[in-house]
Order: structure tokens, then C-alpha cells, then sequence
């Protein structure tokens, strides 16, 4: 994930959190915020009660590397709030996981790798 799509000022994640709907999933709370900006954007959060900062760091790449799978539409900031169910799943559910709610969210134009079988 490129640095130019991550939200990262704390008065955005305020903003997204306080005035947008919540999509609750198993492991994870997800904000969306459609704006008329040219790129999308999204943030992760991870609470310090899930771990020490090695593990929230193992969480964070996970994240990113599965949202890197795809191609996304423009115009939306994204927030994801990690819960802490997440430490029991793997990486494949994870992946599961998200998949299903950025189809869901509506969001994604497409997969950039096909999985080559």
C-alpha cells in the first residue's frame, strides 16, 4: 500500500468515525466515507489491548498486503478497526475475511493477480 492512500491524521479518523454508519464483521468494525477526492484512502487501527506492538505490527502488514491484491474505485476513505477475535485467525482467514467486505462495501474494480492454479 502506497503511502499516498493511508490516512493517518487523527482528526480524519475522528471525523470518519463520528459521522459515517459502522459495518460490523467478525474481526473487524469498518468505516466508509465517500469523498470527491481523486484517490482512495484507508486507515487501520489496532488497539493495544490486542498485543504488544510486535504483534499489532504482524496485523498491520497482514492487512496491507491483502488490500494490495486489488484495484479499488477513487472517491472513499476507508477505516478499519481491528478487533481483538483476530488473534485466533490465520492469515487465509483473514484474507477470506476481508475480501468479503470490500466485495461487500462495493469498492474494489478488481483483483490485480489471478491466482495462477
Amino acid at each position: 500500500m502506497k503511502k499516498r492512500n493511508i490516512v493517518k491524521k487523527n482528526e480524519d479518523f475522528s471525523r470518519i468515525i463520528k459521522t459515517m454508519p459502522v459495518y460490523r464483521f467478525p474481526d473487524y468494525f469498518v468505516y466508509l466515507e465517500h469523498t470527491d477526492e481523486k484517490n482512495y484512502h484507508f486507515g487501520i487501527s489496532i488497539s493495544k489491548k490486542i498485543g504488544n506492538a510486535v504483534t499489532r505490527n504482524k496485523i498491520k502488514r497482514r492487512i496491507k498486503s491483502i488490500l494490495d491484491q486489488y484495484d479499488y474505485k477513487n472517491n472513499f476513505n476507508c477505516i478499519i478497526i481491528v478487533r481483538k477475535s483476530i488473534l485466533k485467525s490465520s492469515f487465509l482467514k483473514m484474507n477470506q475475511d476481508l475480501e468479503k467486505i470490500i466485495i461487500k462495501l462495493n469498492i474494489v474494480k478488481e483483483k490485480k493477480h489471478e491466482e495462477k492454479k
